[in-house]
């Protein structure tokens, strides 16, 4: 092969490389006004990211396949004399200058990038992040759109297109993504639409008027319209004032649905929002679905004499079940209640598997945060900690656990982890978790003593578990940085970083799985079912628990999703073990 034939390869490979005068990335004469005039993301708006090549663009030449590159018929070689310069070497030995390329100058490149800030305080930088951050990193849990104003919905007249306006949401434009939400969340709820097509005929719940306090999401929208093919009426709030989906809400509100609800509730708000869906005139409820006992509170302190049409409360918490016990135990407790907290349907499947999945899904979408090595604090190891501790461990974190139970500190020691308290290792720890169901686990002495950018967080129900209170003084500065997490900052630049206000982090700051709590919501509308039905002196005043044949019905309507197969008992079988074939296949007693 002759030293020509060769040169003129290594050409045509080189040239592939280069971008010449006519590729369309090379910028034309009005390339710059289009790059300076380009619009920038304000903290006004939500910054959208723009696609790579836009509709009616042509794609860089590189990339089309109909377009031609240039034959190479020299090879490209450096002028030192000309300070760089680039030249081509013909065939014949000839030398010319090849054709300079232009670089797209960004007119706010040097004001932008070179300038450096200048006594700015770190409040203020903060802020300017902040306010951008706030939506583009807003919880995925509802769809926010940043257009809206900043009108409380209190303020605003809604109707939806049926014309009616009995709810209180954020927007109602907002109905046709909700929708299409709630239709997702269906495909995952395999009980409740079973529930839904083998009971509608019967309507069990003719007649009932449920009002409901819980988390408004899709898959509590799911449980809502089911009770309502059961023949129930329903009107609902939020028992979160972060963890409501807008859009939901919306979709709910569209279909008929009174719902008072919006994410970033005020407390005051919270209120109103009860008040609203229990004191209409000319309607009242005879079923409470309560996720926290605030709406039972409300009507006990409020409206006390509705009890009197009332046949019963289902309660889903571990806060709102200790509040029955106690009026139960103080002779308060005016109605029948089923305690869903602790059947085994809710106990050892949403409070355990939901919790494994979803604690490390809310401090990934709002910290970012690295979990290998970091050295973790669980408060408390019952079910939710257990699934927060196993998660973690997973993870590569290395996790202490505090617990007041001999019982469930002894699990926590066989299942791998230090049992320690909590002031023994405050100092050092990364993440601090609550869930304990208890108040002032974390009280400012700890929080004090907190390194720097330590996480602090809560996985129970309620926000008594970590003393947010005690941090608004005035020598305390609070950042607000993304939705849901703020910086506390100390006198001497230390800070913490805190998530939902202490509040329930997995529906505050993320979402949870829509499967488990198909579990959970099968087995309100069973005990809804179960209260409402029972024969008159079945259940007196007092908390119980969900029959036990129930719970295995609610396993048993989701063991199709896995293609699962159970076995059964022979007649020989079943009366060795002294069972009916049926079922139930365990006493009371048993602890699963």
């Amino acid at each position: 092969m002759s030293v020509q034939v060769l040169a003129a390869k290594m050409a045509e490979v080189e040239l592939k490389d280069e971008l010449t005068p006519e590729s369309p990335l090379t910028p034309k004469a009005d390339d710059k006004g289009m790059v300076e005039n380009e619009p920038k993301a304000t903290s006004a708006t939500t910054p959208t990211m723009e696609p790579m090549v836009k509709t009616g663009d042509t794609s860089p030449g590189f990339l089309t396949p109909n377009t031609k590159m240039p034959q190479a018929s020299a090879m490209k070689r450096t002028d030192p004399q000309q300070n760089g310069g680039e030249a081509f070497v013909n065939r014949d030995g000839t030398v010319a200058e090849a054709p300079r390329l232009k670089k797209i100058q960004f007119a706010d490149q040097k004001q932008e990038f070179n300038k450096r800030p200048t006594k700015i305080g770190r409040r203020s930088l903060s802020r300017s992040i902040s306010q951008s951050s706030t939506d583009s990193y807003g919880s995925a849990a509802s769809y926010t759109d940043s257009s809206d104003d900043e009108t409380s919905p209190r303020d605003k007249q809604q109707k939806n297109s049926k014309g009616n306006g009995d709810f209180c949401i954020k927007n109602i434009k907002q109905a046709d993504f909700g929708r299409r939400e709630i239709e997702i969340a269906e495909q995952e709820m395999p009980a409740l639409m079973a529930l839904r097509k083998r009971a509608q005929g019967e309507k069990p719940l003719a007649g009932a008027k449920v009002v409901g306090c819980t988390h408004i999401t899709a898959q509590t929208a799911v449980l809502m319209e089911t009770l309502t093919a059961l023949g129930a009426q329903c009107r609902w709030a939020a028992c979160n004032i972060y963890s409501t989906q807008n859009e939901v809400a919306a979709a709910l509100a569209e279909g008929g649905f009174s719902v008072f609800a919006w994410k970033g509730e005020s407390e005051d708000d919270f209120w109103w929002c009860i008040d609203r869906c229990v004191n209409l005139e000319g309607w009242q409820p005879n079923m409470i679905l309560d996720d926290g006992g605030d709406l039972t509170h409300w009507i006990y302190k409020k409206y006390p004499n509705m009890f009197k049409k009332i046949k019963g409360i289902v309660e889903e918490s571990v806060t709102g079940v200790h509040r029955l016990y106690q009026l139960s135990k103080a002779g308060k407790l005016c109605v029948p209640a089923m305690n869903v907290n602790d059947s085994v349907t809710k106990q050892k499947f949403d409070n355990l598997y939901c919790c494994r999945e979803s604690i490390l899904d809310g401090l990934k979408r709002t910290t970012d945060v690295m979990f290998g090595g970091k050295q973790v604090v669980v408060c408390g190891y019952g079910e939710v900690g257990k699934g927060c501790c196993a998660a973690l461990k997973a993870m590569g974190s290395i996790v202490y656990v505090t617990e007041i139970d001999p019982i469930c500190a002894l699990q926590a020691c066989m299942d791998g982890f230090r049992l320690v308290k909590l002031n023994e290792v405050i100092r050092q720890v990364d993440i601090v978790i609550t869930c304990t169901g208890n108040k002032n686990v974390v009280v400012r002495e700890y929080l004090d003593r907190m390194k720097n950018g330590c996480i602090v967080c809560n996985m129970g129900h309620s926000n008594t578990e970590i003393d947010v209170a005690s941090l608004r003084t005035p020598e305390l500065t609070w950042e607000r940085v993304r939705s849901q997490v703020d910086h506390v900052i100390w006198p001497d630049g230390k800070r913490i970083v805190l998530l939902a206000e202490g509040r329930l982090l997995n529906l505050s700051c993320s979402t949870v799985p829509t499967f488990v709590l198909s579990i959970t919501a099968t087995t309100q509308a069973l005990a809804l079912i179960e209260l409402y039905n029972a024969p008159e002196g079945r259940y007196k005043q007092d908390v119980y628990l969900l029959p036990k044949k129930m719970d295995e019905y609610v396993a048993s309507l989701h063991l199709p999703t896995f293609d699962a197969h159970l076995t059964e008992l022979s007649d020989e079988q079943a009366k060795y073990l002294g069972l009916n074939k049926n079922g139930p296949f365990k006493p009371n007693y048993y602890r699963y």
